[in-house]
């Protein structure tokens, strides 16, 4: 690998709202320039849609609400944060009618694209009919959502659990998996983000999400990350450490292990070749189940595959589902097999909004949609034309250290010396407002908060991919 071991140890992180907030004053290391003058990019690619005329408060006004009415705890963007009023397909819209091409697709969520018309008409026609009751009443909507989901995965995993949201989604996946086993450790990875809640908390491994509260019961192993891993891409060296955890951290059995295929908070890191099937495999024979945590990276969005374990080859006893497949609306599922599932049935177990009639309608309705637009073809397609193109920028500056992630999930990595990659967090954070200021939006993410994070909707076309890239391009030049 580049760089030592004890160098890579160097790093300390700093206040973690520094992550966050933009800083009103940037003062940059000098860097690179390219000998010739690069153009800004041209016009955003063409769209034939007119934003409706807006009337409502500015951004000043919401901004002075936000800060009186809602937690500190909910921050913004951008040095100057953006009103959005408006979205349709790939792109949103401020309050002044200006046009931006979304790269982040709501933190990876939005997946059809804005306001997709089917979607929208599920939702409609069926909040118009029913828009809630409970599920001990019968209704289609939640029955016909369940069959189609369980037809898009593979083995014997066809049972669901619907829930609002990613962390709920994970938090039932972490109690079923210990009702089922009568174990209770977790193992997870370090970088890992699965939630807010109380297992899930536990189950994060990065200090910024956690907060000083018990949180039982669960080992992170060593990340196999193959750019800043101790190890590279060797994941047979990596997976060793999920079975010392076992063997000197816990009884020798264990309830699961949890895992993204691609971690999305963390930065977009792709796990080593051949650690997910050995680390399964470990798992198991300690009488463990494996979590596959697809709230970012399934549902099509790596092009590749439907689902992000299965680049891996391994089937996983329980998947959590959430973001992508509610395509905005709040939609998450835990889907398992029928003897995991009823673990659940020795107590009761309900969620009064999870699987309600307009979610579940939405959801059906984007399953059709990425099978009829072909968008899972699209998301390999143009995601891999983008990577491409980020690859030549990472081959023209040396802030670039890594370009990584696949389909529609892709992750940019900025370090100001590429040999003991140092992280980037202030360049980052200007980059992006810079970026912003020629229309494109793109996430941040990463422990060290210097990692672009491009997770569009998956419509996103070539001319899309163009524009941003020419837009980071011409940012780079002047940094």
């Amino acid at each position: 690998m580049t760089g030592s071991l004890a160098a890579r140890l160097v790093f300390r992180r700093t206040s973690p709202a520094s992550r966050f907030i933009p800083r009103r004053e940037v003062s940059l290391p000098a860097a690179e320039k390219t000998k010739d003058a690069i153009a800004p990019p041209k016009e955003l690619p063409a769209f034939d849609y007119s934003p409706l005329a807006y009337s409502g408060p500015k951004g000043d006004e919401i901004l002075a609400k936000r800060r009186e009415f809602l937690s500190p705890s909910i921050l913004h963007s951008y040095k100057t944060p953006l009103n959005v009023v408006e979205g349709k397909r790939q792109y949103l819209f401020d309050d002044k009618g200006r046009r931006y091409v979304d790269a982040f697709g709501g933190i990876a969520t939005v997946c059809c694209g804005h306001c997709h018309p089917d979607v929208v008409a599920a939702i409609v026609e069926q909040t118009k009919r029913l828009q809630h009751s409970t599920v001990l009443y019968l209704n289609h909507a939640i029955a016909d959502f369940a069959q189609a989901l369980a037809s898009k995965l593979p083995g014997n995993l066809k049972v669901a659990f619907f829930t609002n949201s990613g962390t709920e989604a994970n938090e039932l996946a972490i109690l079923m998996a210990r009702l089922y086993t009568g174990s209770h450790d977790i193992i997870s990875l370090r970088n890992s983000y699965h939630g807010n809640g109380g297992g899930t908390m536990g189950a994060t491994a990065q200090s910024i999400w956690k907060f000083n509260v018990i949180q039982s019961g669960v080992h992170h192993a060593v990340n196999p990350d193959p750019y800043r891993g101790i190890f590279g891409s060797d994941g047979e060296k990596y997976v060793r450490d999920v079975q010392e955890i076992i063997n000197f951290g816990t009884s020798g059995n264990v309830a699961a292990f949890i895992s993204e295929a691609i971690q999305g908070v963390g930065g977009i890191v792709e796990m080593a070749p051949g650690y997910l099937p050995a680390a399964y495999d470990i798992v198991r024979r300690a009488g463990g189940v494996c979590i596959a945590d697809e709230v970012q990276c399934g549902v099509a969005r790596t092009g590749s595959h439907f689902w992000g374990f299965e680049a891996h080859g391994v089937v996983p006893d329980i998947v959590t589902i959430a973001k992508s497949i509610g395509n905005g609306l709040p939609l998450g599922a835990v889907v398992t097999t029928p003897e995991i599932a009823k673990a659940l049935t020795r107590r009761s177990y309900f969620n009064t909004f999870g699987g309600n009639p307009v979610c579940t309608a939405a959801g059906l309705a984007v399953l059709r949609v990425i099978e009829k637009e072909k968008l899972q073809e699209n998301a390999f397609e143009v995601g891999s034309y983008l990577k491409d193109r980020l690859n030549t920028l990472k081959d023209k500056y040396e802030l670039i250290g890594d370009v990584r992630g696949q389909g529609m999930l892709l992750g940019v990595e900025l370090v100001t010396d590429r040999k003991l990659k140092t992280p980037a967090p202030t360049e980052t954070l200007h980059a992006m407002d810079q970026m912003k200021e020629l229309g494109v939006l793109i996430g941040k993410g990463g422990y060290y908060g210097n990692v672009f994070r491009i997770t569009p909707p998956l419509c996103f076309t070539k001319e899309d991919a163009d524009f941003l890239v020419d837009a980071m391009d011409y940012t780079f030049s002047r940094i």
